[in-house]
C-alpha cells in the first residue's frame, strides 16, 4: 500500500482513475447537515490511496467531482448511504453512478449474521480507534491516516468476493436494483425524510 500526499481541497486536476475506484469519508459526526464533510479517500486497484482533506472553506473541488461524476467509473463503498449523500450535499453533485456497496451486498448474500463491518466481512482486524478522533484537525495524525486508508484498501477485494457470491445466489440483479436507486434515499436523508417511514403502510 502506497499512502501518497494530502490534498488540500481537491485532486490535482491531472489525477484520473480507470476501471474502479474505492471510496470513503470522514465527518464531524453523523449528521450530514450539521456535521462537515472532512476526508475523502481514494484507493485504486492498486492499493495506492489519495487523501482529499477538507477544511470546511471551499467544497467546489472540480477535480473531485469529475471522478465522482463519472460513469465509466465504478465507485466502490462500504456504507454508500451515508458517503454518497455526504459526497453530494457538499459537492453538489446530482447523482452518482455507477455504485457497488459492500454492506448492501452483505446484507443479500450474508444472511446467517447480522454483523456486516469490514472487520467481519474481510476477516481483517482494522483500528477502530481513530473512527471517533477528530477528523476536523489541520494535521492528521499517521494513526488517523493508517486508519483512513484501512477503510479503502480491501475494498475492491470485498467487492469481487461479494459480487461472485450475489452472482452464485441468483441475487446480482436486485443488489443492483438497490445500487442503482441509492441516489434517491441519499436525497431523502439529506432533505430530512425517513425513507423506511414513507415507505411504511402506517
Amino acid at each position: 500500500m502506497k499512502l501518497h500526499n494530502i490534498f488540500h481541497n481537491d485532486l490535482p486536476p491531472e489525477m484520473g482513475f480507470q476501471g474502479s475506484i474505492a471510496i470513503d469519508t470522514e465527518a464531524m459526526g453523523l449528521n450530514i447537515i450539521r456535521d462537515r464533510l472532512c476526508l475523502v479517500q481514494i484507493s485504486d486497484s492498486e492499493q495506492n490511496v489519495y487523501f482529499v482533506k477538507f477544511d470546511g472553506t471551499d467544497y467546489s473541488a472540480p477535480n473531485l467531482k469529475k471522478v465522482l461524476e463519472d460513469q465509466t467509473l465504478l465507485k466502490i463503498f462500504h456504507y454508500a448511504r451515508f458517503d454518497v449523500a455526504i459526497l453530494c450535499h457538499y459537492l453538489k453533485i446530482e447523482k452518482m453512478s455507477p455504485i457497488f456497496c459492500t454492506k448492501i451486498a452483505s446484507k443479500l448474500v450474508r444472511t446467517y449474521t447480522d454483523f456486516h463491518g469490514l472487520k467481519t466481512i474481510c476477516n481483517v482486524e482494522l483500528e477502530k480507534e481513530s473512527q471517533s478522533s477528530y477528523w476536523g484537525a489541520k494535521h492528521l495524525s499517521d494513526k488517523q491516516k493508517k486508519y483512513a486508508a484501512n477503510d479503502v484498501i480491501h475494498l475492491h477485494q470485498i467487492k469481487e468476493i461479494l459480487e461472485n457470491r450475489l452472482k452464485e445466489q441468483g441475487r446480482m440483479e436486485i443488489a443492483q436494483s438497490f445500487f442503482d436507486t441509492l441516489h434517491i434515499v441519499c436525497k431523502c436523508d439529506v432533505l430530512g425524510f425517513d425513507a423506511a417511514s414513507i415507505l411504511n403502510h402506517h
